[in-house]
């Protein structure tokens, strides 16, 4: 069984700002496999089952600084391994639109995330990070960004994410941590310049093996006193 814990605050003042994209990502989950909504203890969870694993969803009702609290209820409730938690969180230090799956690590100076390590007593637990960006303007503060609701343009764009996000979870689930780092991980531009650099390796080889075989037809027709081979005028 998986614990896949979407951070955020409650109430209505919260909902569609930056910092609630893990409440995000869990209900685009619930609503896609069905599951309903309930509280335990300090908060709400959706259980069901995702493929063949079966998954408990949650969201801490206890505000984003204090989610340990919840989290390390349930944890001892259901008798879950660290291992077996993904947590879900808003990521400054990630662009906008970008997601990233990591095994364990430090905070990052995440509050949610701090409270986590402390109620739980380590930091070995998997994490799925939504990029929110940090804020354009140099002159807004941390705080209101993150607690901010995003312009229109840029809510697009965190929807776009949260919906990757919402599909790397059932990825996570059917192949497993590493090999979806793997596949998750991967920053397109990066791939795509990758790409862009075999191609044009592949294409100078080729262009190099043509040079290789027209000079050798060419040595071979000298020495068999046959006329060049790439129709070049002779001289007599």
């Amino acid at each position: 069984m998986k614990l896949i814990i979407g951070l955020g605050n409650p109430g209505s003042q919260y909902e569609k700002t930056r910092h609630n994209v893990g409440f995000h990502v869990v209900d685009l989950l619930a609503h896609t496999y069905a599951f309903r909504w309930e509280r335990r203890g300090r908060a709400v969870i959706a259980s069901g089952t995702i493929g063949h694993e079966k998954v408990v969803l949650v969201k801490p009702t206890t505000y984003m600084n204090n989610s340990g609290e919840a989290v390390g209820e349930l944890v001892r409730w259901f008798k879950i391994a660290p291992e077996d938690i993904l947590v879900i969180y808003d990521e400054l230090d990630l662009p906008i639109g970008h997601i990233r799956l990591r095994a364990r690590g430090s905070s990052g100076g995440h509050n949610g995330i701090n409270s986590l390590i402390s109620h739980l007593h380590t930091n070995e637990f998997p994490r799925l990070r939504v990029g929110i960006g940090r804020p354009a303007n140099k002159h807004i503060d941390t705080i209101n960004h993150v607690l901010g609701v995003p312009a229109s343009s840029e809510q697009i764009e965190l929807e776009i994410a949260e919906s990757k996000a919402a599909e790397a979870v059932p990825l996570y689930l059917e192949k497993g941590l590493d090999a979806a780092m793997n596949i998750i991980n991967v920053d397109p531009e990066a791939q795509r310049k990758a790409e862009e650099k075999r191609r044009l390796k592949q294409e100078r080889r080729e262009q190099e093996k043509k040079r290789k075989e027209e000079e050798f037809a060419r040595q071979a027709g000298a020495q068999a006193g046959l006329p060049p081979t790439n129709n070049q005028p002779t001289s007599n």
